[in-house]
């Protein structure tokens, strides 16, 4: 079942940068992903609140709260560089570049997670890598 709510991320992935493109027009990027991020935070605490899932938050580790944090530095850098590309680039370019990520995510997962890799996960990963490399140069 994990792959629905992988396709349904990558759906509104998809939706996010349309509406982001449109809503960078004619507002500073930095602005824009403030104002994104703060949607972002009013609709999650009202996930969390309403189905009570913030009661065990005492529980949570040091360990956690150390990685959850500096995975929360990584999201907002990469919606402030995200924001800023889709203001000067083109949608379909600049989502394309940004799903490096996946490749990226790959050899990481190798490098600092262990783990094990198909060959059609690494052959996969090769292909972003070059169709990143064709849309940034063309």
């Amino acid at each position: 079942m994990w792959w629905i709510y992988a396709l349904l991320a990558a759906f509104f992935a998809a939706l996010t940068a349309i509406f982001a493109k449109i809503g960078v027009e004619n507002v500073n990027s930095n602005l824009a992903t403030a104002i994104r991020t703060i949607v972002v935070l009013i609709m999650i605490s009202a996930i969390v609140y309403f189905r009570n899932e913030y009661k065990n938050i005492g529980e949570i580790t040091s360990k956690t709260w150390f990685f959850l944090t500096i995975s929360g530095v990584c999201t907002g850098l990469s919606w402030i560089f995200y924001f800023k590309a889709l203001q000067i680039g083109e949608v379909s370019k600049v989502a394309g570049v940004d799903k490096l990520s996946l490749a990226l995510t790959i050899i990481f997962s190798i490098v600092f997670l262990g783990e094990t890799v198909s060959w059609k996960a690494g052959f996969g990963a090769l292909l972003i890598i070059i169709g990143t490399i064709l849309l940034i140069f063309k």
